[in-house]
C-alpha cells in the first residue's frame, strides 16, 4: 500500500479562498497564495485549486492565480473548473499544473477524457465527480453542484476509467461543507469498482473522519474548512493517522 496523500483544497474566486456548505453561502477564507505556502510548510502532499465560479460563469479558468501559487509552491498542483477543452487544460500546464481536473464539460462530452489522457498522459487527467445521494445510489452533479446530470456516479466511474483517467476527485455533495463526515458508503461503492486511485472529499471535521475515509477506499484524503479555520494543521493530521497505524508521507 502506497502512503496516503493529505491535500488541502483551495476553492477559489479571484485571488481569494472561499468555503460554503453544500457549495453555498460562501466565505472568504483568504488569499490562495498565502494558504497554499502555509499549508506546504506544514507537510501538504499536494495542493488542489478549483475556480468555483468559472464554469458557472461560462469563461475559463484564471490563470493568473494558477501562475501566482505555482512561483511559490513546490508540490504538486492539481487544477480545476472552467475546462471546457483540450486547450484549456494546455492552458493550465503551462500556467503551472501538475494535473487538470474536469467535471461539467466530461459530462457533456465524455470523449474529453480520452483526448485529455491521450495528449498529457493519464497521470495530468483528473476526473472530478460531485455526486448527491439520491436513495440507495449517488447521481452527478454539473455547473458547482447546480445541475443534476441525470446519471449514476458509479457507472459514470467505470466509464471515465476506460477512457483513460489516472485519479478520480470523488465529492460528495451532501456532506460539502457540513462536518459529518466523508461519505464512506460512495467511497466504497466507487472504490470497489475502479482501480484508479480515488481522492475522497467533502465533509470532514475531525482526523476520524479522514482515518474513516481511508479505511473505506480512499488513497488520499481532501479538506479544506478544518485547515482553513485553523482547528488541524495537516501536521496535527499526519501524526493522527501515524498514530491509527495508517502511513503518510513525511
Amino acid at each position: 500500500m502506497l502512503s496516503r496523500r493529505i491535500i488541502p483544497c483551495l476553492d477559489f474566486e479571484g485571488e481569494r479562498v472561499v468555503k460554503g456548505v453544500n457549495f453555498q453561502d460562501l466565505q472568504d477564507m483568504g488569499n490562495v497564495v498565502e494558504l497554499g505556502t502555509a499549508y506546504e510548510r506544514q507537510g501538504a502532499d499536494e495542493i488542489t485549486m478549483l475556480d468555483v465560479s468559472a464554469t458557472p460563469e461560462g469563461r475559463s479558468h484564471t490563470t493568473t492565480t494558477v501562475r501566482a501559487l505555482r512561483a511559490q509552491l513546490s508540490i504538486p498542483l492539481t487544477v480545476g473548473g472552467g475546462v471546457r477543452s483540450v486547450d484549456d487544460a494546455r492552458a493550465l500546464l503551462d500556467a503551472g499544473a501538475d494535473k487538470v481536473s474536469v467535471n461539467t464539460a466530461a459530462v457533456r462530452d465524455p470523449s474529453l477524457l480520452d483526448r485529455m489522457s491521450a495528449e498529457f498522459g493519464a497521470q495530468c487527467t483528473v476526473l472530478a465527480i460531485d455526486a448527491k445521494r439520491d436513495g440507495s445510489s449517488w447521481q452527478i452533479l454539473t455547473h458547482s453542484g447546480s445541475e443534476d446530470a441525470k446519471r449514476d456516479a458509479i457507472e459514470w466511474a467505470e466509464e471515465a476509467c476506460t477512457r483513460g483517467v489516472g485519479e478520480i476527485l470523488l465529492t460528495s455533495f451532501d456532506r460539502d461543507g457540513t462536518g459529518a463526515g466523508y461519505d464512506t458508503e460512495l467511497l466504497r461503492a466507487i472504490s470497489s469498482r475502479v482501480e484508479v486511485p480515488i481522492i475522497a472529499s467533502g465533509g470532514a471535521a475531525t482526523t476520524q473522519h479522514l482515518i474513516d475515509a481511508l479505511s473505506a477506499g480512499a488513497d488520499a484524503v481532501l479538506a479544506a474548512s478544518i485547515f482553513h479555520r485553523r482547528e488541524f494543521t495537516v501536521g496535527d493530521v499526519k501524526q493522527a493517522l501515524q498514530d491509527a497505524g495508517i502511513e503518510v508521507r513525511p
